[in-house]
Formats: C-alpha cells, sequence, structure tokens
C-alpha cells in the first residue's frame, strides 16, 4: 500500500481574523512615528500591537531601539545604539498627554555601554 499524504483539516473560522485598523491604530502608529519614538509592541515585533493601538495602548521603550544584550527569550533587536537622545523624556511625554493615557507603561533597553 503506497503512502498517501495526509489531507490537513481546514482551520477553523475563529482562528482568522481580521486585524483591527482604523483612526485609532493609524493616530497612535503615526504619533510613535512622527515623535520618533520606540515602543515594546514595534521592536519585538508584537502580534498584538494592531489590537492595542486601535485601543490607543502602547508600552514605550526609552534610551533607544536597540539592547546592549542579546537575551534569547526577547525579540528586542540587539547591536551598538547611538547615544541616549535627551529629548526623548519629553516626546514620550507629550505623546502620552496627546493619547490621553491615564496609565502608561515605559520601559527600557538594557545599555551596558552606558556608566
Amino acid at each position: 500500500m503506497p503512502n498517501l499524504p495526509l489531507k490537513r483539516a481546514p482551520k477553523p473560522r475563529w482562528l482568522r481574523r481580521k486585524l483591527p485598523t482604523g483612526g485609532d491604530y493609524e493616530a497612535v502608529r503615526s504619533m510613535i512615528r512622527d515623535g520618533d519614538l520606540h515602543t515594546v509592541c514595534q521592536e519585538a515585533k508584537c502580534p498584538n500591537q494592531w489590537e492595542c493601538f486601535s485601543h490607543r495602548t502602547a508600552t514605550f521603550l526609552i534610551l533607544g531601539s536597540k539592547c546592549t544584550r542579546d537575551c534569547r527569550f526577547c525579540a528586542v533587536p540587539h547591536g551598538p545604539e547611538a547615544l541616549p537622545d535627551r529629548d526623548e523624556p519629553k516626546r514620550v511625554a507629550d505623546a502620552a498627554a496627546r493619547m490621553a493615557l491615564t496609565y502608561v507603561v515605559v520601559t527600557s533597553v538594557t545599555r551596558d555601554d552606558l556608566p
């Protein structure tokens, strides 16, 4: 009897869903881009960033977009980075105010290259 390839069952309809887009998503995305800001969502390529951005939520990443460590569990890019941007804290605060956030998450990359 020949080995026939197994036929895969189709994926259930609930497994596939349309990514949220629209006004709030685009507003947050452009605010981050135009403000030269970084988010864990984008740098780590989080699969939920569309949903978070559409709810006007983001986790800001400070001290650049790359980490000086290369932890296996983390998806934030690794590599050398420029000196910290002195205006970055103000831009993050301005973006949080424009988004009318009452709760803000700010985290940072590890910068072993800094004192």
